[in-house]
């Protein structure tokens, strides 16, 4: 069982990442780095109202990033199938609870996971650009945490429990973190034009799901293969 979740993981991993970079490099990618130059322009340039709300965004001069081209795609790609692939492992451990009856029951565990970590956690975080404003990292992170953990118990309710009262609950559980709200910084402000930054927001959202479209559908239909094929020997 152990070695079917880790070839179901690593297969589909791989796969999904390499979906993710390659929507990353001819869409996101372009509008990271349109953006990166209204950061990087000289302060006469940039709307002076913003300059005390970028002071907690201010990068270190001495600390390495990759070059655009080869090293900046290829340290996406690592780190896209990192994240894949531990994603993937989470959906192949869920499958031996719940296994898909047909691959097509990917696409909804593909659904909920992107409900789960994506559209969830940005209704109160969207992506944002080079040059945002943004509340304190570890505050994000406990809210993104929380609201990705109260989705996924509130989706499993809604999805698996049979008395409505657990249903209704898991629909409150959802609901919580966006009541409670997402933290956020004293001052609202970007340094990229709003059309730019709306445009990320867009094709950030539709990466992600196409992503885990095709992490649920492909694990779905290898973990099923491989049972077949254990079967069938």
């Amino acid at each position: 069982m152990i070695k079917r979740i880790a070839q179901t993981a690593g297969f589909t991993g791989l796969l999904a990442a390499l979906l993710l970079t390659l929507l990353q490099s001819f869409w996101v990618a372009p509008l990271i780095l349109q953006a990166e130059t209204y950061e990087k322009a000289p302060a006469a340039e940039v709307h002076e109202h913003v300059e005390g709300a970028m002071a907690a965004h201010s990068h270190d001069a001495e600390a390495w990033e990759p070059e655009d081209g080869w090293q900046r795609v290829l340290s996406t790609t690592g780190g896209n199938l990192v994240v894949a692939v531990g994603f993937a492992l989470m959906l192949a451990g869920l499958y031996t609870l719940r296994a898909p009856n047909r691959t097509s029951q990917g696409l909804l565990w593909g659904l909920a996971g992107y409900a789960t970590f994506c559209l969830a956690p940005t209704l109160g975080l969207p992506p944002e650009l080079p040059g945002t404003a943004a509340a304190d990292l570890a505050q994000r992170q406990i809210w993104w945490v929380g609201t990705a953990a109260s989705t996924a118990v509130g989706i499993a309710l809604i999805v698996f429990a049979r008395n409505w009262l657990l249903k209704i609950l898991g629909a409150a559980i959802i609901a919580v973190p966006h009541v409670i709200g997402a933290p956020q910084p004293e001052v609202h402000s970007m340094l990229a034009p709003e059309e730019l930054e709306a445009q990320f927001k867009i094709a950030s959202q539709l990466t992600n799901a196409a992503f885990w479209l095709a992490l649920g559908l492909i694990s779905a239909w290898l973990f099923r293969r491989k049972s077949a094929g254990q079967y069938s020997a």
